[in-house]
C-alpha cells in the first residue's frame, strides 16, 4: 500500500477565485485535485467521450454549470482551449470557481485561447521534494527520479520506459507539436546527456539530425510542456568577463538519467551531476511553492570559473559536490564570485556527515541539512 503524502502545493479557491494548475504528467496533479477539492464537480478531458462532447460544443460548460455554486475542475483544459471562453463567461456572470490544470501551455498560447487576463491565478506541481517523502535512499533517487509513480515503483526502469513511451505518443504525437518523432526522440536522448550544461544548439542539431532553429522550437517544446527549464547566467559583472549562454536540465533527475541511459552510483561523475541536478529540483520546488519571484541563476566566467548556483540579487551562492569530503579545489570558484560580487553567503552542499565553517566564511553543508535550511526559510533568500 502506497503512503499517502502531504503535498507542498498550497491552493486555497475563496468564492469566485479561480487557478491554473500546471505540470507534467504523472506528477500528481489529478491524485491532488481528488485530495483537496473531493467535493469539486470534475470534468476530465482525457476520457475520450467527455472530451469529445466538450470539443463538439464548448457552450455545454454554460449550459450545465450556469445555475451552479462551488468549484469545477477542468483536467488537462488544453484541449480543448475553446472551453476557456465559457469559463471567462461564467467566472463573470456566476458564483463559481475554476481550477483548471493541464500539461502543457503551448497549444492554448499558440491558439491564442484566452487565459483569463489575470482571473485565474496561476500555479503548479512539481516532482516530490524531499519533505514530502521523508529519509530515502539517494543513490536510488538518482535512478528512480521523484514522480510518484516511479519513486515508489519496485520497478522504476519499467515505470520510465513507459512514461517516455506515454509522453512521446500523447503529448508530442497527439497535439501534432512536431512532425519528425525520430528526430525528436534522438533530441530527447542529447538533451538528456547534456542536462546541466551549456546548451550549445549548434552541436545538439549535428547529434540530432535537424536545424539548430528547430532544436531551439524542441527546447521551448520541452518548457511549454514542463518538462525542462532554463537556467540563465548571471551576467551582472564588474571585471570578469561572464558566459553568456544559458543552461538546460529537464525537469527530474530519474527520467534525465533514464534518457541518457545512465546509472548513477555513488563516487561517480554521473552521480555526481545527478546529485547538483536534484538540489537544483528542490531550489526549485521552493521557488514554485515558496518564493515565485526568486532568481535561480550560474556564475561563470570566460575562464571557466565557475558557482552551480545564484540565488536571488547575489544573496546565496552555492556550490554541489557530490564527495564525502570538500577539498580547497573545490571552493576555486566560490572564492573568486566572492572577488567579484559581495555574496550574502556562500555555501557548499554535499555528502559530508557535519556542517563546518571555514575561516574565509563558507560554509560546508551536509545536504539534509541544507535542504532542512532551505524550506525553513533559514538561507536569507
Amino acid at each position: 500500500m502506497r503512503k499517502i503524502i502531504q503535498r507542498a502545493l498550497e491552493l486555497k479557491l475563496p468564492p469566485r477565485t479561480s487557478a491554473f494548475l500546471w505540470g507534467p504528467r504523472r506528477v500528481g496533479k489529478s491524485f491532488w485535485i481528488r485530495q483537496s477539492f473531493p467535493d469539486a464537480a470534475l470534468i476530465d478531458l482525457l476520457k475520450s467521450d467527455v472530451f469529445q462532447e466538450y470539443a463538439s460544443r464548448p457552450a455545454l460548460l454554460r449550459e450545465r454549470f450556469a445555475g451552479k455554486r462551488g468549484v469545477v475542475v477542468i483536467d488537462e483544459v488544453q484541449k480543448v482551449p475553446a472551453l476557456l471562453d465559457e469559463v471567462h463567461w461564467l467566472i463573470e456572470n456566476t458564483r463559481l470557481s475554476f481550477l483548471l490544470s493541464g500539461s502543457s501551455a503551448r497549444k492554448l498560447r499558440r491558439g491564442h485561447a484566452n487565459l483569463l487576463a489575470g482571473r485565474a491565478r496561476r500555479r503548479q506541481l512539481v516532482p516530490f521534494i524531499r519533505r514530502e517523502v521523508g529519509e530515502f535512499d539517494l543513490e536510488r533517487a538518482m535512478t528512480t527520479g521523484f514522480l510518484p509513480p516511479h519513486f515508489f515503483s519496485r520497478e522504476p526502469s519499467e515505470e520510465l520506459r513507459a512514461y517516455v513511451g506515454d509522453y512521446l505518443r500523447e503529448e508530442i504525437a497527439a497535439e501534432a507539436l512536431v512532425q519528425n518523432l525520430p528526430a525528436f526522440s534522438e533530441f530527447l536522448r542529447v538533451a538528456a546527456l547534456t542536462s546541466s550544461e551549456l546548451i550549445n544548439y549548434t552541436n545538439v542539431a549535428r547529434e540530432t539530425g535537424v536545424s539548430a532553429k528547430v532544436v531551439r522550437t524542441y527546447f521551448d517544446i520541452l518548457e511549454d510542456t514542463y518538462l525542462g527549464f532554463r537556467i540563465p547566467p548571471w551576467r551582472r559583472a564588474k571585471q570578469r568577463r561572464l558566459i553568456e549562454t544559458e543552461k538546460f536540465y529537464l525537469f527530474d533527475v530519474g527520467v534525465a538519467n533514464h534518457l541518457a541511459r545512465r546509472t548513477p552510483r555513488l563516487g561517480s561523475p554521473d552521480f555526481g551531476k545527478s546529485f547538483e541536478h536534484y538540489v537544483l529540483m528542490e531550489l526549485r520546488g521552493y521557488q514554485v511553492y515558496r518564493q515565485p519571484d526568486l532568481e535561480i541563476a550560474f556564475w561563470r566566467t570566460a575562464a571557466g570559473q565557475e558557482v552551480d548556483f545564484v540565488l536571488g540579487d547575489m544573496r546565496v551562492a552555492i556550490e554541489v559536490k557530490a564527495g564525502k569530503r570538500v577539498h580547497d579545489g573545490d571552493l576555486r570558484g566560490l572564492r573568486t564570485l566572492a572577488e567579484e560580487s559581495r555574496v550574502r553567503r556562500r555555501l557548499v552542499v554535499c555528502l559530508e556527515d557535519e556542517p563546518r565553517r571555514l575561516s574565509d566564511g563558507i560554509e560546508v553543508v551536509p545536504w539534509r541539512q541544507f535542504l532542512e535550511r532551505l524550506w525553513d526559510g533559514d538561507l536569507g533568500v
